[in-house]
């Protein structure tokens, strides 16, 4: 990419710099109208310049986003809403490919160019729901970095095929294995986490396994994952989504927490409110990777989602029961450069509350600016107007791809 100027935007709301974009990279941050011209400039109009937003828990195959709206249908147990999901998605409006497709271009629109997608290869849908998130990734490639798990959402072996079908998603441009509740849904853990991972040692591909599972259950089943990646060497290629059982305030999750940031296991979240919240001070601090994520959008599963990462920080600070400035900023955090380092494991992590990377000399320039007086204000404000950059371009202006 040639050499772009920002001219006059705010690094986290400090002082007015200009930010010199060089080859996919930040090469310069200094003071505002200072930088030599650029072959491409743009205007910072005084915005607020953080990282990029990473989505790292979506699931592109199951979003209706821009169909008309459904009224939840599904019953109240996770089973029920797995089953709900078989039982509706091919009566869509649209095929998965395009509903994909059109709910990625909202995400970057919004300021979102790190994804990462969990994409369901069962004994019903087999391949297609993979193709289709395969298709959007195709579409939007220029101005978005999109990651997929191969997702056994009803479980690997209650069904046959599955290992199979799992084994030629990742040969066809599956990125990572997933895994899904190994007691809950499979009830027989080992066997899960023994699939789980001769599939990613096979493929030499990263994990990134939901877990659900409160409490005792839960921490069991982390013990299982650690085991695994201590004994492999996975350290670094292995997250756990949702990880209920860090909530539950037992004194195992304490030690659990220490072991995740010892092997170096990343952990992403929704934002679920509730008693089903992470102590993400804690586990920052302690050195684990922690991501953000939309989950699902408005699909078969629930209501919410509306492809707005922005908003999503808005409710992990809320369900966090943050308040202070610092905090809500740790929570705009853990949803730009939190997410990257989810991402890429060599990405440096979070430190703790008033850290503010991702806009140093060397970083990626993947870049979004917001409008506000300050990052809390732009969190609880969320004007339009933003500016989005992948890879040192601009890919999209006041909500629209360019």
């Amino acid at each position: 990419m040639p050499r772009t100027v920002i001219r006059s935007v705010r690094p986290w709301g400090g002082a007015p710099a200009d930010v010199v974009l060089d080859d996919g990279l930040v090469r310069e941050v200094v003071p505002a109208g200072t930088a030599a011209a650029g072959a491409a400039e743009i205007a910072g109009d005084d915005g607020i310049l953080v990282p990029s937003f990473s989505d790292v828990h979506v699931h592109l195959d199951s979003t209706r986003l821009g169909l008309p709206f459904r009224p939840l249908s599904a019953g109240p147990t996770r089973w029920d809403r797995i089953m709900n999901d078989r039982a509706h998605w091919r009566t869509a409006e649209a095929p998965v490919a395009d509903r994909a497709t059109e709910t990625l271009r909202r995400m970057i629109a919004l300021g979102a160019t790190r994804v990462r997608s969990h994409a369901q290869v069962d004994a019903d849908s087999k391949l297609e729901k993979f193709e289709g998130v395969l298709a959007a990734r195709a579409a939007h490639s220029a101005s978005a970095s999109v990651e997929i798990v191969v997702f056994p959402q009803v479980g690997i072996h209650l069904e046959p095929g599955v290992p199979e079908l799992m084994d030629e998603a990742l040969s066809s441009g599956g990125d990572l294995v997933g895994g899904i509740d190994p007691c809950e849904i499979d009830r027989d853990p080992r066997r899960h986490l023994d699939t789980v991972f001769e599939l990613a040692e096979r493929h030499q591909k990263g994990v990134d396994i939901h877990l659900h599972e409160p409490g005792e259950l839960g921490l069991f089943s982390m013990s299982l994952v650690t085991e695994r990646v201590r004994a492999l060497g996975m350290q670094g290629r292995v997250t756990i989504s949702h990880a209920f059982a860090l909530g539950s305030g037992l004194a195992g999750a304490e030690r659990t927490i220490d072991e995740l940031a010892e092997l170096d296991v990343a952990v992403t979240t929704i934002a679920p409110g509730g008693r089903l919240e992470l102590p993400l001070e804690r586990m920052v601090t302690a050195g684990v990777r922690v991501g953000l994520g939309m989950d699902g959008q408005r699909d078969y599963w629930s209501p919410w989602g509306n492809a707005d990462m922005l908003e999503r920080a808005w409710l992990l600070a809320h369900s966090q029961g943050w308040s202070r400035d610092d905090l809500i900023e740790l929570g705009l955090a853990v949803a730009t450069w939190g997410g990257a380092s989810v991402i890429d494991g060599r990405t440096p992590r979070l430190t703790g509350v008033g850290h503010h990377p991702g806009i140093a000399v060397g970083d990626p320039a993947d870049l979004v600016i917001l409008r506000g007086e300050t990052p809390t204000s732009a969190v609880m404000d969320r004007l339009p107007g933003r500016t989005v950059i992948h890879a040192g371009r601009v890919v999209a202006v006041d909500g629209e791809l360019v």
